[in-house]
């Protein structure tokens, strides 16, 4: 590519990052790359990364804002997960014209790149303002028939066009983009994608708290939404501290706010007690998706109580023993039979390490024969509970 062009989108980026610092952190964190292949840009992957695609023709064809907001248009794409979240709307045509509608919204008219698909682009259909993805497919797909603004934008997809008119013959640009290939990826390598996504949005969210900058509004919400924890349900805390008691371990550490008596120059020492917990997590095939989610929204409670946690996943063996992170991602290993043997041999043998264990479940295998020291069964609120397990047994509420 020319040294213009190159210039160009640094310049259009940088414009960008002083004008709306949230996207323009976004942009720098994704692999941009030239292809005249595609009519205008669009987003691809570059093995699990998001990247930019950009025909450089087109680009060359903006002016410095629309420029802009087209790198915007790109990101607000990713940011609103239209890659991973939807493709279970079926009619790519309406989905892609959906979710233009929607994040077009939040580009300035003036940095708009021409012809962008809006609600106002479908008067017959009265649609409402910033209702998102799903919204806009419904409404499309309901009343489209009543819409020469959509059939024109049909045609054109079918014609392999990348501009039509609305009703007033105003330009339209038709909202295609080559996501057929994400549709085809398996759902570990969705998540992988999702999750990366997910990562982007959190260390751009994080600088931008460092620096005192705004988040956007509509990020907000998108930001909330990742991070949600659902409320416990179990009141683990005050149960933790009636089943294990006051065994704890001691932790030591330096700090600055308390005096050292002895070493007048050095810091004192802050002793810190924790709960240690042995956490099975029965990664079975009879688990389902949503029970594991359950599962996990728990973990981070109990995490949350101050204990120290080690995590034990299992099916008919141990698959994987680890510290529990809240902040990092969360890999499942396992998916095979059941069988709680392993975990409570495991227990046995490292009981002085651990205050008691608590044992994630749906209960679907047979009870063993021992598990020595304090255990908890913890049932996913779709399973029964297995009344043969030794020990206490509860089941999350729904």
């Amino acid at each position: 590519m020319t040294q213009k062009l190159i210039d160009s989108l640094s310049r259009a980026s940088k414009n960008l990052m002083l004008r709306e610092p949230f996207y323009g952190l976004f942009l720098i964190m994704l692999n941009k790359t030239w292809n005249k292949k595609i009519p205008t840009a669009g987003v691809g992957l570059n093995g699990v990364n998001y990247e930019l695609i950009i025909n450089p023709d087109f680009w060359s064809s903006l002016n410095e804002k629309q420029q802009q907001g087209l790198l915007k248009h790109e990101i607000l794409h990713i940011a609103f997960f239209h890659l991973t979240d939807f493709d279970h709307l079926t009619d790519h045509a309406l989905a892609n014209t959906a979710e233009d509608c929607e994040i077009n919204q939040y580009i300035d008219k003036d940095y708009l790149p021409p012809g962008g698909v809006l609600p106002s682009s479908f008067p017959e259909l009265n649609l409402e303002l910033k209702k998102g993805t799903q919204y806009y497919y419904d409404k499309l797909k309901q009343g489209g028939y009543n819409s020469p603004t959509l059939q024109n934008i049909l045609d054109a997809i079918g014609k392999g066009e990348s501009m039509t008119t609305d009703s007033k013959g105003n330009p339209i640009q038709v909202p295609v983009h080559d996501w057929e290939k994400f549709d085809k990826l398996d759902e570990a390598t969705k998540k992988l994608i999702k999750s990366q996504g997910e990562h982007i949005f959190n260390e751009v969210a994080d600088q931008i708290k460092k620096s005192h900058g705004k988040i956007p509004g509509e990020m907000k919400d998108i930001l909330d939404r990742i991070n949600f924890i659902e409320p416990p349900k179990f009141n683990w805390r005050g149960y933790l501290r009636r089943f294990v008691g006051g065994s704890t371990k001691t932790f030591s550490k330096s700090s600055k706010n308390k005096p050292n008596f002895r070493f007048i120059d050095n810091p004192g020492i802050k002793h810190k007690e924790k709960r240690r917990i042995l956490l099975a997590l029965d990664t079975s095939g009879s688990v389902s998706k949503l029970e594991l989610e359950e599962f996990l929204q728990e973990m981070h409670h109990i995490k949350n109580t101050g204990t120290e946690i080690t995590i034990v996943q299992a099916d008919t063996a141990i698959s994987h023993i680890g510290k529990f992170d809240s902040t990092k991602e969360f890999v499942i290993y396992g998916r095979g039979g059941t069988s709680f043997i392993p975990v409570c041999d495991y227990y046995d043998l490292n009981k002085r390490k651990y205050n008691c264990l608590i044992y994630l479940t749906d209960g679907e295998a047979p009870a063993p024969d021992k598990c020595r020291g304090p255990v908890l069964w913890v049932h996913s609120s779709q399973s029964n509970i297995n009344e043969e397990l030794i020990g206490h047994k509860i089941k999350l509420e729904i």
